[in-house]
């Protein structure tokens, strides 16, 4: 594998490890709970993407990146710019027209072949989008986590890491960041198990 290159998720989360519907676009029991850090939880660039945008790419499944198509094209400032300009990756059988957001381009073939295709050339940050980050951890794709962890509790929704799966993570950073904490995780390969298994 090549490990020039990292596949990044960066992802909302509660307390608890939900990442289902943070602004309450979907319409999930649980969504919206973002937003009750106000507005500026979405604001700028909380996940340090900034390098990414410029010299990388973006990852989205087709809904998130169909809804992000709906607001960012709409948006000025230098990060909105920043994100419209940026290279971006579609993950998606049924999307035919990428043409609503600029740059933007539906990877061909075998999910896991199209990624690593995809990365051997740049870093590539997977935003939201949570089957498709269960998707990557199963697949053994995933390289670094971007959590931006808020001081809330939902109790029900689709969590970060899904049930039976395990990760071996090393803590790069934390940073406050508004009302919650940026936490950045390296994957760890071939990290020996736990005793008793």
């Amino acid at each position: 594998m090549d490990t020039t290159h990292k596949i990044i998720v960066a992802e909302f989360t509660t307390l608890d490890g939900v990442i289902e519907d943070p602004d309450g676009t979907w319409g999930a029991a649980c969504g919206g709970w973002a937003m009750r850090q106000g507005p500026q939880v979405f604001a700028g660039d909380k996940f340090h993407l900034g390098p990414i945008m410029d010299d990388g790419a973006l990852l989205f499944g087709r809904g998130t990146w169909q809804a992000f198509a709906q607001r960012w094209p709409l948006r000025t400032g230098a990060f909105a710019d920043a994100m419209n300009a940026a290279r971006k990756y579609v993950a998606s059988t049924t999307l035919a027209d990428t043409s609503a957001w600029a740059n933007s381009v539906v990877l061909d073939g075998d999910l896991p072949d199209a990624i690593q295709r995809a990365r051997q050339d740049q870093d590539i940050a997977l935003i939201g989008s949570p089957g498709l980050a269960h998707q990557l951890a199963a697949a053994g794709l995933v390289d670094e986590y971007r959590l931006l962890v808020l001081p809330t509790v939902v109790g029900t929704g689709v969590r970060l890491f899904a049930d039976e799966q395990e990760a071996d993570l090393r803590l790069i950073s934390s940073d406050v960041v508004d009302s919650g904490v940026l936490l950045r995780y390296d994957v760890v390969r071939g990290a020996s198990p736990a005793p008793g298994r």
